[in-house]
């Protein structure tokens, strides 16, 4: 099970870097078109998943910040949203490659931002929430991506299995 959310670590940060470097053609303008998505535009998309994360790791590890509101922008312009988005991965990597079988069978609680109540449940299974959810957002950030025009991004997890970083996993 270890291996099987490090592989997911890893293809988060590989797939997050391919979306990234497809948004960095686009316009400010574009970048901040409400396109009918839930988050309205790319820029909001991708704060989400930021966001999102932090909540995440903060309930995982006691550690970091973690914002009040799902829709908060931590930063408007795409240059320093990828910086903090480029930590954010190394983050997650560093701490999933530090997690022990017995961790990934253990619990933990936490509050939730919604509604403010008080959840345990056990780890793996919220890991695998974190990680999907993810997914669900690029597969968003895709979306919008190719309806203002930028090239088409292969994000298949079969396809970070066949890089070299993903063979390690395969």
């Amino acid at each position: 099970m270890q291996q099987h959310f490090q592989m997911f670590a890893a293809y988060n940060r590989w797939s997050n870097a391919r979306i990234y470097e497809a948004a960095g053609g686009l316009s400010h303008e574009e970048l901040n078109r409400d396109t009918g998505a839930f988050f309205r535009s790319l820029t909001a998309t991708l704060n989400h998943i930021l966001v999102a994360d932090r909540i995440w790791l903060k309930r995982f590890t006691g550690e970091g910040t973690a914002p009040s509101a799902l829709d908060t922008i931590l930063h408007a312009d795409l240059a320093s949203l990828h910086v903090a988005r480029i930590a954010e991965d190394q983050r997650i990597v560093e701490w999933i490659g530090s997690l022990s079988s017995k961790a990934l069978s253990g619990r933990f609680t936490y509050l939730t931002v919604t509604d403010m109540r008080t959840v345990s449940q056990r780890l793996a299974p919220a890991l695998a929430h974190f990680f999907n959810h993810q997914t669900h957002h690029r597969g968003q950030a895709h979306t919008i991506l190719t309806s203002l025009g930028a090239p088409s991004v292969g994000l298949d997890l079969v396809a970070f299995q066949r890089t070299e970083e993903g063979r390690a996993f395969a």
